[in-house]
């Protein structure tokens, strides 16, 4: 097991290294000349205004949404419990946007963005919970809903875009998901955040662990169910909400990093915890190094210099293709 925490964090400290030289501006070599304690002034710019507070914010947001996914699939005893089809995700965007539109909030005051992503996502989780209502320890009913619901809250985000047009350019970033333009201020404020969000579903690990039995044996262990799946997903929400308010929402990252954490490290969520938030750190530190270097590659043709893949578009797609190759193979997984 301790092994397996080896090569994930070796992983990535490979990650790491990939996305600080994927981009265009730095050079592997530049970036050793940087680390000496060299280089250009650009070069150390590059690298320690711009790429690693990017790398950071990555690495944070991929460890959240990890988190996040494993303990609302354990809370609701559902694999495909993930932030973004059970309001969580879309609430913590519209959250963001409709403070965006109103003039509360953008990227340049990130603070005011948590907030409202928080309370957006807090907003989708109630509502998904109201509609749920006695169905809610059902799987497959809860899935049901949470479509539902982020297909309403979707809907609510398209209309405050068409009220406020003149704002899509600022918040089409929170409705794909990317890491450019990450500052060091978005890292200090998300980093605490994300700690102690963490901390606190680590705390949970056992009751989570029953609650994933089922609810009569929970119970039957002296477990207050309800009190405790509320603990859980108010967990899933902030970590979601801090990770949205940090890159927007990258879609199937808190989907499917899951149930590669189950695979890895079992159902002891003492260790399974831990290791969504490194599976998601490698996950998203990655796919921004792979947008990087496509947005790189799509420099180089006729007409591409304006170019870039953002990073939400990139674990969409593969997410997307990964969910199918997941259903197909255990179409009647369950908890």
């Amino acid at each position: 097991m301790n092994r397996r925490f080896a090569a994930l964090v070796a992983l990535v400290v490979v990650c790491a290294g990939a996305g600080l030289v994927a981009g265009r501006g730095m050079s592997p070599s530049a970036l050793w000349d940087v680390v000496g304690g060299g280089g250009s002034l650009t070069e150390r710019h590059i690298l320690f205004q711009l790429r690693l507070p990017r790398l950071l914010v990555a690495l944070g947001a991929g460890a959240c949404l990890g988190v996040a996914g494993l303990v609302l699939q354990s809370a609701l005893r559902n694999p495909l419990a993930g932030p973004e089809v059970t309001g969580v995700t879309p609430g913590a965007v519209l959250g963001a946007v409709t403070a965006t539109g109103l003039g509360f909030a953008g990227w340049e005051s990130p603070l005011a963005v948590v907030v409202a992503a928080c309370l957006g996502g807090c907003a989708g989780a109630a509502l998904l919970w109201l509609l749920a209502g006695r169905s809610a320890g059902d799987p497959a009913q809860t899935a049901v809903h949470g479509v539902l619901v982020s297909a309403v809250l979707g809907g609510l985000t398209a209309m405050v875009l068409l009220v406020a047009p003149g704002q899509l350019g600022s918040v089409v970033q929170w409705l794909v998901g990317t890491t450019e333009g990450r500052v060091w201020q978005h890292w200090h404020l998300l980093w605490p955040w994300a700690l102690a969000w963490t901390a606190a579903a680590w705390l949970l690990a056992g009751p989570l662990t029953l609650l994933r039995c089922g609810d009569d044996i929970a119970t039957a262990a002296g477990l207050a169910t309800g009190r405790a799946r509320r603990l859980a997903l108010l967990c899933a929400v902030a970590l979601t909400a801090g990770a949205v308010a940090a890159v927007g929402a990258l879609g199937f990252v808190g989907l499917l990093v899951p149930h590669l954490a189950l695979a890895v490290f079992g159902a002891d969520l003492r260790r399974s915890l831990p290791g969504a938030a490194l599976i998601g750190a490698v996950v998203v530190c990655g796919a921004d190094a792979a947008a990087q270097l496509a947005t790189r590659l799509l420099a180089a043709a006729p007409d591409g210099g304006a170019l870039t893949l953002p990073v939400g578009a990139l674990t969409t797609c593969v997410g997307a293709v990964l969910l199918l190759v997941v259903v197909r193979r255990a179409p009647d997984r369950t908890f």
